[in-house]
């Protein structure tokens, strides 16, 4: 394709931001990769990518691409395996973990820091950062589940092993000044999902991973009280919510809710403070493997899904924008997918002006990262 086209189907402007050579991977959909500059117009926008077509992750490197000019500059370049998708949007730092060494690179100066690493006995996994970027989250996990994931390495094969397992994890925090590491929670639960709130730093997120059915999966932890709260309870028989996030303001934590799993579809909401809850419903062929809200609040975003997906859609493959209209949405289709891999997960985000809605696809043959227009072209 050209670095810019007007998709025939839906006459949106769709655009590849990442235009180098090699693949390139954007954020899962709940981590922040947005930093702004001096100006309103200096934005950019962190991810991986390699210098091959091989998705093997050694070779990946963090990288930033302004989103007005497109120009495209290399953080990294060491080649160790590297996880953690975490962003400073006040210091511009990207935090990432090495084995377990954690280090920053800021994005202005490229200045690699060290951060942490883990003590023997305790080899946590760092996730989140929270709102005033003074403490690093994550989750710890033993090596027994450490040895079900070796040895069932598909998704379809550990999925229901780790679960059964009922293995202890424990949240932490990592303190960025003192370096100190707390110990918030352990549950003989798979405790994963784990999101800072972007408005209230004492508050975290985190859920009970699982088969959905199973699970009363959202929750979320005070980390003064150690107050440990349930979101949303499961009210039927195979009722799901899950792919949670936070609303841009941390008011409202918002999730893909069905009831009952593949048959009902809304995106649903459950307030932080009060427990209220808010639902939109959604037709089978706009469901999504995962929702956004815009930075006003206004619009959500979702980014389809296969016939092999939980919803079983017949059209499914579009990123789709989502308009609230009383208690359910109006769509209007962005972007076909008919020739992406949903193997490769889309997980939109927001540009932070809210006129592009960002993901990732491999319909061109390689993976790379794409933005979409919420204006029309005629």
């Amino acid at each position: 394709m050209p670095p810019v086209w007007i998709d025939k189907d839906t006459h949106h402007k769709v655009m590849r931001l990442t235009q180098r050579e090699g693949n390139s991977a954007s954020f899962y959909f709940h981590n922040n990769p947005f930093i702004s500059g001096q100006n309103r117009d200096d934005v950019s926008m962190i991810f991986y990518g390699n210098d091959s077509y091989k998705a093997d992750g050694v070779g990946m490197q963090l990288f930033k691409v302004n989103l007005a000019s497109l120009e495209i500059t290399q953080l990294t370049d060491k080649s160790f395996r590297k996880n953690g998708e975490i962003v400073g949007k006040k210091n511009h730092n990207v935090y990432y973990q090495v084995n377990d060494s954690v280090f920053s690179i800021n994005t202005d100066s490229r200045k690699t820091s060290f951060i942490y690493v883990f003590p023997d006995g305790f080899k946590g996994t760092i996730t989140t950062l929270n709102a005033d970027e003074t403490l690093l989250g994550g989750v710890w996990s033993t090596d027994a589940e450490k040895t079900i994931y070796k040895a069932n390495p598909a998704k379809h094969d550990y999925f229901n092993k780790i679960y059964e397992a009922r293995l202890p994890r424990t949240l932490f925090t990592i303190n960025l000044e003192t370096k100190a590491l707390t110990k918030l929670f352990t549950d003989s639960a798979w405790l994963n999902h784990v999101q800072f709130s972007p408005a209230d730093p004492h508050l975290l997120m985190f859920c009970h991973e699982g088969p959905w059915h199973k699970v009363d999966r959202i929750w979320t932890i005070d980390l003064d009280t150690k107050a440990v709260k349930l979101m949303h309870k499961r009210t039927m028989n195979m009722e799901i919510a899950g792919h949670e996030w936070f609303s841009p303001d941390g008011k409202i934590i918002w999730y893909d809710f069905q009831q009952p799993r593949g048959g009902t579809f809304f995106v649903a909401g459950t307030d932080v403070k009060t427990g209220k809850e808010i639902k939109y419903k959604l037709e089978r062929n706009q469901w999504s493997v995962h929702y956004t809200q815009s930075p006003d609040q206004k619009l959500f975003a979702g980014d389809g899904g296969d016939s092999t997906s939980v919803a079983k859609a017949s059209d499914g493959k579009w990123i789709n924008l989502f308009i609230p209209d009383g208690d359910r949405f109006r769509y209007e289709c962005l972007v076909n997918m008919k020739f992406h891999q949903y193997k490769l997960e889309p997980n939109v985000h927001f540009s932070p002006d809210g006129k592009w809605i960002i993901f990732r696809a491999n319909f061109e043959g390689f993976e790379s990262v794409y933005a979409v227009e919420i204006a029309k072209n005629y």
